[in-house]
C-alpha cells in the first residue's frame, strides 16, 4: 500500500515497538493453492502479533517467485505476492519471516496437483434441476456437533430463528433421496464459520471464510460431501457472499486496512435501491448508498475497491471451487458489491473455469434490470459482465401471479406470457435459475393458497420452459408458511431429519395422502426431465392465454413438425375446457400420436383436447 509521510512514521514507530516483542502467525489464507492455475499471481493473507514489520523471502523453489509484499495499516498483516509459473510442480514452499537477517518465523506452504480436467469442469445448465436445502434445517446427522464449546450460539430448536442441529452428515446420509427425486445439483445455503449470538443458522453473515462452521462440520465433511453427491449423480453448488460479512468475523477486532469495509460517519443501511445503478437520472449519492450500506447492523459491508479485498475475495471464491470440486456458484446479493469488482471477479472465474455457471441473486422485478447483468448484454453504459446466470425472480414472481390472479388483459396467465415474452431482453435466457420459492420467500404452496392443482401446475412449469429449475426443500412435501416473509417458518425443519420425527418424508411413514401424491408426482416430472432433450435445449413457442388455459411447446427447431415435441397445458378454470387443436398450427398437423407423460397414456390428437378442470396436460408429441 502507498502510505503518507505521517503513515510511514507511525508505522516505522509501531515497528520499532513490536520488534521485541514475540511475533506470532495464527493465519494464512489462501491455506493452500495449486500449481497449474491460469494466472500466475497468487496472494497471501498471514495474520499474527506484529507480523508487518518482518520481511519475507521463500526458499528456492523451481518456478516460483516472490514478486513483493505490502503492508496494511495494522501491524498485524503481511501480504505476500507470489508468482507460480507453468513449469512450477507440485511441493512444498517454505516461507521465511525475518527481523534484522534473522528467521523469526517459517512456513510449509503446500502447493498441490489440481484435479485432473479441473478447469473444464462440467457443471450445471438447463439440464438440471436444483434442490436448494438449508443445511441446519435439512437433516441432523451427528448430535455431537449441536453445540460447540466457545462458540456464541448452541443449539435452540424450539426457537425458529436458532440452531436446529443440521448438518453435513445429514445431508450426506440423504443424497439418496434427493438423487431418487430426480434432481441433479444440490445447492446449500452458506457452511462457512457464523459464530454470531443469534441467527447464526442460516450462514450469510461470514465471520471465516476458510472453514466450514463446526456446527456443520469440517471441511474434509464438505469435501466429503461433495464427492458422494457426484457418486449419487448431483453437482454441488456454493453459496458465496461478496458483498458482506458477519459483524463478529475476525477482521472487525482487527481490520487490515482502514478501508477494508465500507464506513460511515454514523450507521447507514442500503436502501436497497438496486435501480439507481442503471437508472441514467440517479443521484451518485443513492448509488453509493445501495452499494455502500451495510446490510443489517450484523453485516458490515466489504470495500471491494480496496485492492486487497478484491484480490481476497477473488482467490477465496477460486480456493473452493477447487477444493471442494464444485459444479457450479450462486452469488449472493450481487449487484451490492462494487459492480467493476464483480466484473473482474467474474471474468477470473470464467478465464479460470470457461465451463463454469455462476449464479447471481438480482433480486428485481424487472427484466431489464436482471439482464443487465448476463453475460453478452449489451448494456447502455458500456457495464461488461461475464456472469452466465442469474435467479429470475421476475419470471418467478409472473408465475405465481399467472397462478393467482383471475385472468384478464393484464393479469393472470396474462402475465405469465407476457414476463416469458421479455426473454428477448437477455442474452442467454435458457441459462437464467427459474425458482419456485427460495429460503427467502413464503412456502409456494402457502402463497398458492394450499392449492395442489396450482402447485403442479408451477412444478410442470419450471420443468418444461427454457430455463434451470430449481425447488426448495420441502415443497414437494407441500410444507406451509405464513404468506407474508418469516424466515424462521419458511426455513422449518425437514420431517425426518431428526431422531424421534413423527413424521419421515424420506421413508414417506406418518405423510398425508396429498403430501405423498405430491411427492411422487414431482418425482416422476424431474425423473423424466432428466432425459428429455427437448427441454435441455429445444426451442420454445407459447401461444396466447385463452379462456383461463395457457399452452407453450417445446420442439426441434430444425426439425419443426417432423420431429418431437412437448406440448404444456395448464387449465386454471374450474370445469374442463375444449382445446381447439386448430390454435396451433405451426405446432400439430392433426392426427397424431401423444404420449401423457404423467400418466403413461397414449392418445390421438383430433380436432380438440379436453382439459379437465384445474389441471396440468404435459403431452409428448410424435
Amino acid at each position: 500500500m502507498t502510505h503518507t509521510p505521517a503513515a510511514a512514521a507511525a508505522t516505522a514507530a509501531t515497528a520499532a515497538s513490536v520488534s521485541s516483542a514475540a511475533v506470532t502467525l495464527d493465519r494464512v489464507e489462501p491455506p493452500d493453492w495449486w500449481v497449474g492455475m491460469k494466472s500466475p499471481e497468487l496472494q497471501l493473507m498471514l495474520h499474527g502479533a506484529g507480523i508487518g514489520a518482518l520481511q519475507a523471502e521463500i526458499a528456492p523453489m523451481a518456478g516460483v517467485t516472490l514478486s513483493g509484499t505490502r503492508r496494511g495499516d495494522s501491524p498485524n498483516y503481511l501480504f505476500i505476492d507470489l508468482r507460480i509459473a507453468p513449469s512450477a510442480r507440485p511441493g512444498t514452499l517454505t516461507l521465511r519471516l525475518k527481523r534484522e537477517g534473522q528467521v523469526v518465523v517459517e512456513h510449509a506452504y503446500p502447493l498441490r496437483a489440481r484435479a485432473p480436467g479441473s478447469a473444464q469442469r462440467a457443471s450445471f445448465g438447463p439440464k438440471d434441476a436444483i434442490y436448494l436445502v438449508v443445511p441446519d434445517r435439512f437433516a441432523n446427522g451427528d448430535p455431537r456437533n449441536d453445540t460447540v464449546p466457545g462458540m456464541a450460539e448452541g443449539l435452540r430448536r424450539d426457537d425458529p430463528g436458532g440452531r436446529h442441529g443440521g448438518d453435513l452428515a445429514g445431508l450426506t446420509a440423504h443424497l439418496d433421496y434427493i438423487a431418487a427425486m430426480g434432481f441433479t445439483m444440490l445447492w446449500p445455503t452458506p457452511l462457512s464459520v457464523n459464530d454470531s449470538p443469534q441467527w447464526s443458522y442460516h450462514g450469510y453473515g461470514a465471520t471465516d471464510f476458510y472453514r466450514v462452521d463446526p456446527r456443520f462440520g469440517t471441511n474434509a465433511d464438505y469435501v466429503r460431501l461433495g464427492a458422494e453427491a457426484r457418486r449419487h449423480g448431483l453437482g454441488l453448488i456454493q453459496d458465496i457472499v461478496l458483498n458482506h460479512i458477519g459483524s463478529h468475523h475476525w477482521w472487525m477486532a482487527d481490520l487490515p486496512t482502514a478501508d477494508w469495509v465500507n464506513a460511515w460517519p454514523q450507521y447507514t443501511e442500503t436502501h436497497h435501491a438496486r435501480m439507481s445503478l442503471q437508472d441514467p437520472y440517479a443521484a451518485p449519492s443513492d448509488r453509493k448508498r445501495f452499494s455502500d450500506g451495510w446490510f443489517s447492523p450484523g453485516m458490515p459491508d466489504l470495500n471491494q475497491r480496496q485492492p486487497l479485498v478484491a484480490t481476497y475475495l477473488t482467490q477465496m471464491s477460486l480456493w473452493w471451487i477447487e477444493t471442494a470440486d464444485l459444479a457450479g456458484v450462486r452469488t449472493d446479493t450481487y449487484s451490492y458489491s462494487d459492480k467493476d469488482f464483480l466484473a473482474a471477479w467474474s471474468r477470473r472465474l470464467k478465464d479460470e473455469y470457461p465451463r463454469l455457471n455462476i449464479v447471481g441473486e438480482e433480486w428485481s422485478p424487472h427484466p431489464a434490470v436482471v439482464s443487465y447483468w448476463q453475460a453478452g448484454k449489451r448494456n447502455h453504459d458500456g457495464y461488461v459482465s461475464s456472469l452466465p446466470s442469474l435467479m429470475d425472480f421476475p419470471l418467478q414472481e409472473a408465475l405465481l401471479a399467472g397462478l393467482n390472479q383471475p385472468d384478464s388483459h393484464d393479469g393472470g396467465f396474462t402475465r405469465l406470457y407476457e414476463a416469458l415474452a421479455h426473454d428477448f431482453v437477455y442474452p442467454d435466457p435458457a441459462n437464467l435459475v427459474l425458482f419456485e420459492g427460495n429460503h427467502d420467500t413464503p412456502r409456494t404452496y402457502s402463497v398458492l393458497h394450499e392449492d395442489l392443482d396450482l402447485t403442479r401446475m408451477a412444478w410442470a412449469y419450471l420443468a418444461v420452459v427454457r430455463r434451470i429449475p430449481q425447488f426448495f426443500y420441502g415443497s414437494e412435501i407441500l410444507m406451509t408458511s405464513p404468506r407474508h416473509r418469516d424466515d424462521g417458518a419458511v426455513r422449518a425443519d425437514f420431517p425426518g431429519g431428526w431422531v424421534g420425527d413423527k413424521v419421515n418424508a424420506f421413508t414417506g411413514a406418518g405423510l398425508t395422502e396429498r403430501q405423498a401424491g405430491a411427492q411422487a408426482w414431482l418425482k416422476r416430472l424431474l425423473n423424466w426431465r432428466k432425459s428429455e432433450r427437448l427441454v435441455h435445449e429445444g426451442a420454445l413457442m407459447q401461444y396466447a392465454p385463452l379462456a383461463e388455459t395457457y399452452v407453450l411447446f417445446r420442439y426441434d427447431a430444425a426439425q419443426g413438425l417432423g420431429g418431437k415435441r412437448l406440448m404444456l397445458a395448464l387449465n386454471k378454470a374450474r370445469e374442463a375446457r375444449e382445446l381447439d387443436l386448430a390454435r396451433f398450427p405451426e405446432m400439430l398437423r392433426g392426427g397424431e400420436t401423444a404420449l401423457d407423460v404423467m400418466s403413461g397414456e397414449r392418445r390421438t390428437l383430433g380436432r380438440s383436447l379436453t382439459l379437465p378442470a384445474r389441471s396440468v396436460t404435459l403431452l409428448s408429441i410424435e
